[in-house]
């Protein structure tokens, strides 16, 4: 049985009032995507989330590379069968994005919380 390809959308480097993170907000975001990842995976998904792989290789905070990560992250979303915005800490404009893009592609997109 194959599992659906769920694109994760959760903060990384910016607020939900889209200022940078200090790199203590950033952490406890990677930590929160980690979870979430975790709570995709629980559900038979089968996960992907840019935010998790690009930045080990772009800098988030230089512009251009930033937009490369996303750009990539994006290609990959094009072939998923549903999108989860994971709220808990709130929606960047980054996630804003994503999700904006793909409802227009005519992706699910769902809604979740894992809890604190």
């Amino acid at each position: 049985m194959s599992r659906p390809r769920v694109v994760i959308e959760s903060p990384f480097g910016s607020r939900p009032d889209g200022t940078r993170c200090t790199h203590e907000e950033m952490a406890a975001n990677v930590h929160y995507l980690k979870r979430c990842l975790l709570d995709s995976l629980k559900r038979g998904e089968a996960p992907f989330a840019s935010a998790a792989l690009y930045p080990q290789v772009l800098d988030d905070a230089t512009p251009d590379e930033r937009r490369m990560g996303m750009e990539a992250g994006f290609a990959w979303g094009e072939w998923s069968n549903l999108v989860a915005v994971y709220v808990d800490r709130g929606i960047t404009p980054g996630m804003t994005e994503g999700i904006e893009r793909y409802r227009r592609l005519g992706i699910a997109v769902e809604e979740r919380r894992i809890g604190a």
